[in-house]
């Protein structure tokens, strides 16, 4: 990033134009005990030097590209296809944030409408908004919209949901009075349906569920929708759109919202983030849809023109109505999820959901000839899905890694899940070929016997 410091009569003459005697004035309204008092910043140096020491710093990073990455639980080593970033390079689309003229940038609008369409197409529901900042946060909004529309305050969170995403949920909802409520999983891995009955007089907004969930395994949305729908509750459905190939759109099967991580399509892992945020709803619901919606019109000359419409003005004007504080997202990484869309089409879509289902049961079969190595769950999975170890995953995952393998996720990292200490969660996406695989079981076998 481009820097130019400021020369000392430039701090000189800022500081006499707001009438301040020194730097240490500007920060006079500061308790002492709250100041830092001096960084550790050493002696300027050479930008050379600069340059040189921090790629050392960088080199002691080992990234997903370092590695063969077999981990998931939202975060996925997906193919990014090289025109992705080649395409919003382009100054029509080279942006990080909303656009605060958004009737100026035409090239973003547009991107961002057919981005709303695609995923409309895919969650099978009406109206999508132009995107928000991760799967977490989305989720958290359509728990805000549910509650708004239904004047209740109970969540069930049904079947294995992402922590991650809970917690979110929970710190973003706590404000508002929203009582989460966990009613836990079945045998095959999958939301337990027969403890979702509800009382005339219920108090849930919304069941929450995971497709798929985070153990990996497929929920039966239709039988969550009939169950929710009987007592006027709304279904939140969190969709891994690399599935929507192979699974039928969660809107079509009845969820009433749908919210979704972006990652995956066009977006590296980035060692966490930032991210690109999905949400959608049916029509009835529009106007509770946070963020920002892209609508087309024509100009006062009769072109095709994109505008910002739809918005709810109560978040910028009437703020004690309003159901969110989201006005805008992370633009940038949104336009990454249409163009990636863009690419792969229909038919490359189910291709990627086809290679991640067969690549995911070849590794979980390879895995399970391992002496000790036995299933948890008997669920149907798409590309992820756990395995008991006969030995610590998180030391079996410390010793694969120097072996050059991201081997999964313990769930013991998690912090809550009982009886599922000796498990480990595996993604594995169409980037890993039959060679990784097995050289993955290799390694977690040598490793489940040196650590055992």
């Amino acid at each position: 990033m481009d820097f130019a410091p400021h020369t000392e009569r430039d701090v000189e003459t800022m500081l006499a134009t707001i009438g301040a005697a020194s730097v240490d004035d500007l920060f006079a309204v500061i308790p002492p005990s709250l100041r830092l008092g001096g960084l550790p910043i050493p002696d300027g140096h050479a930008e050379a030097e600069v340059l040189r020491e921090m790629a050392a710093l960088a080199a002691q990073n080992r990234s997903a590209d370092d590695l063969v990455c077999f981990m998931g639980a939202g975060a996925y080593d997906h193919h990014v296809p090289s025109m992705v970033w080649a395409v919003l390079s382009r100054g029509e689309l080279a942006t990080s944030y909303t656009p605060y003229q958004p009737e100026l940038s035409q090239g973003v609008l547009q991107t961002l409408f057919e981005y709303q369409t695609m995923i409309c197409e895919l969650t099978g529901l009406d109206i999508s908004n132009a995107g928000l900042y991760d799967g977490g946060s989305a989720l958290a909004e359509a728990v805000n919209l549910a509650t708004s529309a239904t004047k209740r305050n109970e969540i069930l969170l049904a079947g294995p949901i992402n922590p991650n995403y809970e917690r979110v949920l929970v710190t973003q909802s706590r404000g508002l009075g929203v009582v989460p409520i966990i009613t836990g999983w079945d045998k095959d891995g999958r939301a337990k349906t027969d403890l979702l009955g509800f009382s005339p007089n219920t108090d849930a907004a919304a069941i929450v569920v995971q497709q798929p969930n985070l153990f990996g395994y497929v929920e039966d949305i239709p039988k969550l929708a009939e169950i929710a729908h009987r007592d006027g509750v709304k279904l939140i459905v969190h969709f891994d759109l690399t599935s929507a190939g192979v699974i039928e759109a969660p809107g079509l099967q009845g969820a009433d919202i749908v919210v979704a991580e972006g990652q995956p399509f066009g977006n590296h892992l980035n060692f966490g983030g930032p991210y690109a945020g999905v949400m959608a709803c049916r029509a009835a619901d529009v106007r509770r849809l946070p963020g920002r919606l892209v609508g087309e019109t024509v100009d006062r000359n009769g072109k095709r023109a994109f505008v910002l419409t739809l918005q709810a003005r109560e978040q910028h004007i009437r703020r004690e109505k309003a159901t969110s504080n989201i006005c805008t997202n992370q633009t940038l990484n949104t336009l990454a999820v249409a163009v990636a869309l863009s690419w792969y089409g229909p038919q490359g879509l189910r291709e990627l959901g086809e290679q991640c289902l067969a690549r995911a049961h070849y590794a979980h079969d390879r895995l399970c000839e391992i002496p000790g190595v036995t299933p948890v769950f008997n669920g149907p999975f798409f590309k992820e899905f756990t395995v008991r170890l006969p030995a610590d995953p998180i030391r079996v995952c410390e010793r694969v890694a120097a072996d050059g393998y991201l081997a999964g996720v313990p769930m013991s990292q998690f912090g809550r899940f009982k009886d599922l200490d000796d498990v480990l969660l595996i993604a594995v996406t169409e980037k890993r070929s039959r060679e990784e695989i097995d050289g993955l079981v290799d390694a977690i076998a040598r490793a489940c016997k040196e650590v055992a």
